[in-house]
């Protein structure tokens, strides 16, 4: 994971260095090219996902015992900034692949492990999470979607919201009260996986969004969903628990969409500034402009170092995980939509036409502000940890 010290330093090593170099190469040959069109016709990168299943970084976390590449926190983190740099929709790939089979790695059967992750890692099928639900967002707990026993069945009945890449997805990993009278709400619930073709299951309302449209973001519907009992994942009643510990893992992710989206921002705003004259000089001499720039990389760099540090102590088990996945997330955000709402500044009138990529990189920024638990949650989590 690179050699990272109990003192919380690390270098990247040369096998991260290389990911880093090929994952750049993959996204600006075969992502960015189609950014734009993405976008513009809220249709799904199929290009990108190509791309990312043929060399194999559509899941690069899944171990090697279910046919993945075993890459550490640190390598995957690589992976998606580097697609989040050139397109955040097709970033959600490697991302969402983590956050939907990391409550499989986490608590799964054997059975259910093996049935399910070499299909990912192979770039066979994809995986999303559906925890949310319309009048249960920051406040999962008091979801209303049900799970119960018949024979050896489990049955679903509910509705699932603001699922990413859902109807691309084959498989879900799916959060279900099945004990509704647990003394509290969060010991009730347990996790299951169901797929596409199971009966009773259903993909609705696609949402109409101010960015990442290149990521459907759907309904789920559950009408008498028949799964086979061994879909459970670990034991009834630990799917909460489960999903909090998926979040440790995943937060560092978006905080990693979150750099890259801000990076690419800057890339674009530095050649603009280096090409673009206005009385008489570049307006890279410009030291107000100047000043605006070396901000937006302090803040990228502070982010991004956040953003490692947080997965290299989630893979280590390390006790302030959480706050650091937490504040790794909503650092990085924040930075996130401050450096594209400066680059978009920066390019004056031409940043706010869709003939430059920096008005579509504020609006995908946005969410990352938003999903994985809002900065306000953040803020919540990292308070807890510091004062329990």
């Amino acid at each position: 994971m690179g050699s990272s010290g109990s003192d919380g330093s690390f270098t990247l090593t040369d096998d991260q260095q290389a990911v880093r170099e090929a994952v750049r190469e993959l996204a600006l040959g075969e992502i960015a090219p189609h950014a734009a069109d993405v976008d513009e016709r809220e249709r799904y990168p199929v290009e990108a996902q190509q791309a990312l299943a043929k060399t194999g970084f559509n899941a690069v976390h899944i171990p090697e015992a279910y046919g993945g590449a075993g890459a550490d926190a640190i390598t995957t983190v690589i992976v998606i900034e580097e697609v989040a740099r050139v397109c955040a929709s097709s970033s959600l790939i490697p991302a969402v692949n983590k956050l939907g089979s990391m409550p499989l790695l986490l608590s799964a059967s054997e059975e259910l492990k093996a049935r399910v992750l070499p299909e990912i890692a192979a770039g066979d099928a994809m995986i999303s999470y559906a925890l949310s639900e319309r009048e249960a967002g920051s406040d999962a707990a008091s979801m209303r979607t049900r799970a119960r026993r018949d024979g050896d069945d489990w049955v679903l009945n509910g509705t699932k919201t603001w699922i990413t890449n859902a109807g691309v997805s084959r498989w879900y990993t799916v959060m279900a009260v099945t004990d509704p009278d647990a003394v509290r709400p969060s010991q009730g619930i347990s996790a299951f996986v169901v797929h596409a073709d199971d009966e009773g299951f259903s993909v609705g309302h696609k949402e109409r969004k101010l960015g990442i449209k290149g990521s459907p973001t759907c309904e789920l519907h559950f009408e008498q969903c028949r799964i086979p009992g061994d879909r459970i994942i670990g034991e009834p009643g630990t799917g909460f628990a489960t999903a909090l510990a998926t979040l440790d893992h995943t937060r560092p992710t978006i905080g990693a969409q979150a750099v890259g989206i801000a990076q690419g921002a800057l890339d674009v705003a530095i050649t603009y500034l280096k090409e673009r004259r206005q009385f008489g000089s570049k307006l890279a001499d410009f030291q107000a402009l100047q000043f605006m720039v070396a901000d937006m990389a302090m803040r990228i760099e502070a982010a991004r170092t956040l953003t490692y540090q947080s997965a290299a102590a989630t893979e280590r088990g390390d006790a302030n995980r959480t706050f650091l996945a937490s504040a790794a997330k909503c650092l990085a955000s924040d930075v996130a939509m401050a450096v594209t709402t400066d680059a978009v500044q920066l390019l004056g009138g031409a940043g706010y036409t869709r003939d430059f990529p920096v008005e579509r990189m504020m609006r995908d920024a946005k969410i990352t502000q938003i999903y994985e638990g809002t900065n306000q949650i953040q803020r919540l989590v990292m308070a807890r940890n510091l004062l329990r």
